[in-house]
């Protein structure tokens, strides 16, 4: 990653947020807060009935941002990363159903200005 990060890197996605596919229909609303001066909270609403939310943190000794998911569809993602050239990064691996292989996942978000939404970009590999 970049130089050392903050408990601020990610204050950017801090907000309530009308969410979009990359074809450009409405897929849902995130909300995003700050908890304890610096650790974010999130909460996801899709358009399709699934929920989610995230706790995010900045861990200053291991210099990394971590993020931890849930939902209610029973999914867990542990993603784990940075700043990497203005980028939020964090990736890991999801848990993988009997008899399949974990997926990878790497997200990165990014803020296009001030008062636009960002972008968020989401890769899947089978590990």
């Amino acid at each position: 990653m970049s130089d050392r990060g903050t408990t601020w890197d990610f204050d950017f996605w801090v907000g309530e947020w009308d969410v979009f596919g990359p074809e450009g229909p409405h897929v849902g609303t995130n909300g995003v807060t700050v908890l304890f001066g610096g650790a974010l909270a999130e909460r996801w609403r899709g358009d399709r009935g699934v929920e989610g939310h995230s706790l995010n943190a900045y861990d200053a000794p291991a210099d990394r941002w971590h993020q931890t998911w849930v939902d209610s569809t029973g999914g867990l993602l542990l993603l784990d990363g940075g700043l990497l050239d203005g980028a939020m990064v964090l990736e890991g691996t999801a848990p993988a159903e009997p008899g399949t292989a974990p997926e990878w996942q790497r997200i990165t978000w990014r803020r296009e200005g001030e008062g636009e939404r960002g972008t968020v970009e989401t890769r899947h590999m089978a590990m």
